[in-house]
């Protein structure tokens, strides 16, 4: 069955300010000598269409949403190393809290935001990831995510240590970047990638709340804990580091960490969206996910001795 994972925003929200991102690298000009992806609008094309009054007024909107999370010190770049320390106890407990629960609970009427217990889960086989833009994504936005994309893919495979790449041509995950009126009409389009969505499935989608940043869909065959495809949504009216964190915690969690723990810090599974970018902590828990002692269907309970050990191997027995 499919399983969701959405990202909601911090509610607080202050009056729009300019608030510089130089933290982060990745936010950076992609740079000469990339190619746009393949299909992909370029230079010499004419301009996308223009978007809709409601994709303008929902600019304006996530534009105040990032201004107000930087202005409370939220949307962290920095991984967390000078505030939020960790040990392996918390490591392994975070780890089996996010990896073995389910951040929602699928029932006759829709979708609701109740943990649930779960298993295990992951990719046996290569993950490849692949782009696609909606017609009103200006071309340069196009080329910078999918340079953005491409480095986070490599990020993904040190840390899991296993096969992940960006791959454009015959994708399996596919992260869609849609504005408000192309994710209306994305229904049949996100069941091709993931055959096994239900109604409701489609309509979290196409009738995206405005409080959801984000979300996205994995796809196991019947009775299995293993992942073989996943569908992301990311809304195009984001700002540069909303979006980016939207690619981060979407991808990482279509990798099978799928739920969100208040306790896990410093990290992204975490929905006070203080951190923006995947963290170490994050990165280890994704190591934890991939290492060969773990089995995709194991509980927590089955887990957790495994976890822990892997744990404490990882950070020396620190307590």
């Amino acid at each position: 069955m499919p399983g969701p994972h959405n990202r909601f925003p911090f509610k607080a929200l202050v009056a729009l300010s300019v608030l510089g991102l130089a933290g982060c690298d990745l936010l950076k000009s992609p740079g000469a000598g990339l190619q746009p992806p393949p299909g992909a609008q370029t230079l010499a094309d004419p301009a996308p269409p223009p978007a809709s009054p409601e994709s303008l007024a929902l600019q304006t909107y996530y534009a105040k949403v990032q201004a107000g999370l930087l202005e409370q010190g939220l949307l962290r770049t920095d991984g967390g190393k000078s505030n939020a320390p960790f040990n392996d106890r918390m490591l392994a407990e975070n780890f089996l809290k996010i990896a073995t629960f389910n951040e929602f609970t699928s029932g006759a009427t829709g979708l609701s935001q109740t943990e649930s217990v779960g298993r295990i889960r992951r990719w046996d086989g290569p993950v490849r990831i692949g782009l696609r833009f909606g017609a009103t994504v200006p071309m340069a936005q196009r080329v910078a995510d999918t340079a953005r994309v491409t480095a986070y893919a490599a990020q993904l495979a040190r840390a899991t240590r296993h096969p992940v790449r960006f791959d454009n041509a015959n994708p399996n995950f596919i992260v869609q970047i849609v504005d408000e009126d192309a994710r209306r009409a994305i229904g049949p389009t996100a069941l091709a990638a993931v055959p096994d969505l239900t109604a409701a499935d489609l309509a979290a989608i196409t009738d995206l709340p405005q409080s959801t940043y984000c979300l996205v869909y994995t796809g196991s065959p019947p009775g299995k804990s293993n992942i073989t495809r996943a569908f992301a949504v990311i809304r195009a009216e984001h700002p540069d580091l909303l979006r980016l964190s939207c690619l981060h915690e979407e991808i990482a969690q279509g990798l099978g960490l799928g739920n969100d723990s208040p306790r896990a810090r410093p990290s992204i599974f975490n929905d006070n969206d203080e951190f923006a970018l995947l963290t170490p902590q994050d990165e280890l828990m994704l190591r934890m996910l991939y290492d060969p002692r773990l089995t995709p269907g194991m509980t927590e309970a089955q887990a957790r001795p495994i976890a822990f050990a892997i744990a404490t191997q990882l950070l020396g027995g620190e307590s």
